[in-house]
């Protein structure tokens, strides 16, 4: 298993683990501005030429916002997610970032989980942020605090 900086070569399966792990959350569009904008940081964990997972998000001055974090359904509760979050975190350092923040579904508890045992707090509630009609719970990390 390989971590790689996603580009645009990645898009279909991009699209594809979307599908599968986020329920098209992105349109394909949406994908392919996230990995081609050079302000946006965009990893993946690849089995070969399989993707597995991603990480991606933007730093803007001192703050990385995480748009998404995704594993394939089927590799899920294998440490995956934990390797791309830590690794997304680790380049928003090296990119100057001090702290972190992102919106997660409230029903989301492993994802939650994740973000609280790297040490996110719970910053907040964006009512029905989700175009399902779900709320998001918004959680933040100063990036010198990371507990995992």
């Amino acid at each position: 298993m390989n971590l790689v900086d996603l580009d645009a070569r990645w898009l279909t399966a991009c699209v594809a683990l979307d599908q599968r792990s986020l329920e098209g959350l992105w349109t394909e569009e949406q994908w392919r501005r996230e990995l081609v904008e050079p302000s946006r940081l965009c990893l993946g964990l690849a089995d070969g030429e399989h993707l597995i997972g991603v990480a991606c998000g933007w730093v803007v001055v001192d703050e990385l916002h995480i748009t998404a974090l995704a594993v394939d359904p089927g590799r899920r509760r294998q440490g995956h997610g934990r390797v791309l979050l830590r690794s997304l975190l680790e380049r928003a350092l090296q990119a100057g970032a001090e702290h972190a923040t992102l919106e997660v579904a409230c029903d989301n508890t492993a994802g939650i989980a994740l973000y609280r045992g790297f040490g996110f707090q719970d910053a907040g509630c964006r009512n029905r942020y989700y175009s399902d009609g779900r709320d998001a719970l918004v959680q933040w990390i100063r990036l010198s605090e990371l507990s995992d």
